[in-house]
């Protein structure tokens, strides 16, 4: 069992997400990269060729649209992905005034 900490800006929502998910979601993971592979923007900036710290941050904007809608299952996808590409995070700081460029990992 993963466990992280998400922030948004003055609240902290914990997240526990099972091993498994994380462990056999990767078609899905695989597809999400393929889309962000195409370019994204990001904020202001156009991003080419995001990189993988670049995908977590533009993972994590959805985590936090997610958790807004109150789209569980989706949200646990989003850490789920996070944590397959950054296996050691346990906090996930998301920026909420529009800049996901400022979304720190820990």
């Amino acid at each position: 069992m993963y466990e992280l900490t998400v922030i948004l800006g003055e609240n902290e929502y914990p997240l526990k997400i099972k091993e498994a998910i994380v462990n056999e979601a990767g078609s899905f993971f695989e597809k999400m990269d393929s889309d962000m592979n195409k370019g994204w923007q990001m904020s202001k900036n156009w991003v080419e060729n995001p990189s993988q710290f670049q995908k977590c941050q533009i993972v994590a904007d959805r985590l936090f649209t997610s958790i807004h809608l109150n789209k569980k299952k989706t949200a646990i996808m989003m850490a789920a992905y996070i944590i397959n590409q950054m296996p050691n995070v346990k906090i996930i700081d998301i920026d909420i005034s529009g800049n996901m460029e400022e979304t720190s990992f820990s």
